[in-house]
């Protein structure tokens, strides 16, 4: 069997990723905050910004999933493969 697959982002990256989220999720909420436009407006704007985020954190998981599907049949159909080659013996006579 081959070894499980090793996460390739560092704590640097991902430190970078939340930052950078909440940065520009931050700056975003101050922006539309202090919008001069009235609190209907503003509230609008705000379930935007939530809307959008939700679905780009859904879609993250969407392609992280998918990612994570392919490799996984990937390694089945990898063990499928080494148990014949294990299995098959070249000298064996065929009836």
């Amino acid at each position: 069997m081959s070894a499980p697959i090793a996460s390739r982002n560092t704590a640097a990256y991902y430190f970078q990723a939340v930052a950078s989220f909440i940065v520009s999720t931050g700056a975003t909420v101050l922006g539309i905050a202090y919008l001069p436009v009235n609190a209907w407006e503003r509230a609008f704007l705000g379930l935007g910004l939530l809307y959008t985020i939700t679905s780009a954190i859904t879609l993250a998981k969407v392609v992280r999933d998918k990612q994570e599907e392919v490799q996984l049949i990937g390694r089945v159909d990898r063990a499928r493969l080494d148990k014949l080659i294990t299995e098959h013996d070249p000298y064996k006579e065929v009836v």
